[in-house]
């Protein structure tokens, strides 16, 4: 057994950490570029019943399985883990593209989540524990850039796929990039970590994709399969709120638990899973539902759109690639996901702002304050994480940071849609009369194209209504904001100058095999 500190580790090649990054990119893309095809993918395989699934599949795998990816690369290392959910994700690819009907489409896409969930946590947790500590902002900032590119370009690829070649390209052009991040991995990562020996966690396998299950079909069919009062929303949240009570009491009893209860005996592990929850959902909700702003009531066309958001992006861009250099300065786990909470609750108060008269380059600038404040709590927080835990649970502390995010903006999309769409279809109600906004709403077809040849009366309606209805997600946005902020509150500054990551003890690094 050879004992080596983490700052003594000699700086992995290039090739290898583009690899892992390529896998972090993949899992971000493909949750945006498949929506714009979605609709031709549904006049292709017909099936328009099952088209919420070939969505909520995807969902539902990659969030249960994030955990069991992340603690499965502690148990038996952590590189051929990642590899392997690079396998499985191209293989789902693969067949989602040759799927014929939306039957095989949904259990293709249920496959290929499978694999998604373990691009992110895996790459993640490598990084953790190859990278040495002086590096990781370094690399974290480039993470930063990554995830903002792969929003804004997802939907811009989609579409030119479509148009121009396929909707199968969607899944096909993932070969390319999943084959170069395999093989960079393979040739440039030679990862040598301490195998825990700990019988796995089954039980707490069962209970916890229960829970997430459950819960994730509560955000994700919450006001829109079903009410929710309904028997079956009610009852997916009984069953979440079981399994999961269940969960945790499972794992303070295993001998080798799936998520280990000691990562949160750390105040500030803690503090920034609970922030990078509420952050996901800020997120979640104004990236969804501002570009439902833009085309309705500012007119722009969904290209447009996308690049109206630009600021947004380009905010949390250049937050993320400062705060990954600012961090190791004394003070950082507590000053910067205050700052960012504050900044986050600024830029959502400020969207508050929006009418049906607000100029769209204003409408488009003041998206930036929001963009800076995410993009520091987000980086912030996963830098706390990475340097609160011992490299020998870094698999299992990347799970549970890219699972709280995936079910914070999940729900926050669920809970602040249906606000949004409480409020606009209210509104309409009340302008038009219940039965010509039903006809207006009902079957679809109120699209931003279709708004252009409705009289001046009725674009005028649904231009106040959308504003309406952004308002209240907007409005829901700050509230989380301001929890966030005070939550923060609650993280211990360090005492000491260094990078990020030095102060959890680095276990000893025993030969296992890559």
């Amino acid at each position: 057994m050879v004992v080596e500190p983490a700052e003594a580790r000699p700086r992995p090649p290039l090739i290898g950490v583009v690899g892992l990054m390529l896998g972090i990119f993949l899992a971000a893309l493909d949750g945006e570029i498949i929506g714009t095809a979605l609709p031709t993918v549904v006049g292709d395989l017909g099936g328009l019943e099952h088209l919420s699934w070939a969505l909520t599949a995807y969902l539902l795998t990659s969030a249960a399985t994030t955990p069991l990816w992340g603690r499965l690369g502690d148990l038996y290392g952590r590189k051929g883990a990642y590899q392997w959910a690079v396998v499985l994700f191209l293989v789902g690819s693969v067949l989602s593209g040759l799927a014929q009907d939306m039957g095989q489409l949904v259990a293709f896409r249920g496959l290929q989540g499978i694999g998604a969930g373990g691009l992110m946590v895996g790459a993640l947790s490598v990084i953790g524990v190859l990278v040495p500590a002086d590096d990781r902002a370094r690399v974290q900032s480039v993470i930063g850039v990554l995830m903002p590119i792969a929003f804004v370009g997802g939907p811009l690829l989609g579409g030119l796929l479509t148009e121009r070649l396929s909707w199968r390209w969607a899944f096909y052009v993932n070969l390319p990039i999943g084959m170069f991040a395999l093989l960079a991995v393979g040739v440039g990562v030679r990862l040598r970590t301490e195998r825990v020996r700990a019988p796995f966690d089954w039980a707490g396998v069962a209970l916890l994709t229960t829970g997430i299950t459950a819960l994730t079909l509560v955000g994700t069919w919450g006001g829109v399969a079903y009410s929710w009062t309904s028997p079956q929303l009610l009852g997916a949240a009984a069953v979440a709120v079981v399994a999961l009570a269940w969960f945790v009491r499972t794992e303070l009893r295993a001998p080798g638990p799936l998520i280990p209860p000691a990562l949160f005996r750390d105040r500030n592990f803690t503090v920034a899973q609970v922030l990078g929850f509420l952050i996901g959902a800020v997120m979640v909700a104004l990236v969804g539902y501002l570009p439902q702003y833009l085309q309705f009531v500012q007119g722009a066309s969904p290209t447009a759109g996308g690049m109206l958001l630009l600021p947004l992006m380009l905010g949390m861009m250049a937050t993320q690639l400062v705060t990954a250099r600012l961090m190791g300065r004394p003070g950082g786990e507590r000053r910067y996901p205050l700052l960012g909470g504050a900044l986050a609750f600024a830029g959502a108060a400020l969207l508050l702002l929006l009418d049906t008269g607000t100029p769209v380059a204003l409408v488009s600038g003041l998206t930036a304050v929001a963009g800076v404040g995410i993009g520091l709590l987000m980086q912030s927080t996963l830098l706390t994480s990475m340097g609160a835990v011992p490299p020998r649970d870094m698999g299992a502390a990347m799970g549970v940071v890219t699972l709280l995010r995936s079910i914070g903006g999940s729900l926050g999309m669920a809970v602040l849609g249906a606000v949004y769409t409480a409020r606009l279809t209210g509104s309409l109600a009340e302008r038009l009369g219940a039965d010509d906004a039903g006809r207006l709403t009902g079957g679809g077809g109120l699209t931003p194209s279709a708004l252009a040849g409705l009289p001046a009366e009725l674009r005028d309606a649904v231009g106040a209504a959308v504003a309406g209805g952004l308002h209240g997600t907007v409005a829901g946005a700050v509230l989380l904001a301001a929890v966030a902020t005070a939550v923060a509150c609650l993280a211990r500054p360090s005492r000491a100058p260094g990078p990020v990551g030095t102060g959890a003890p680095a276990g000893p690094r025993v030969e296992a095999g890559a």
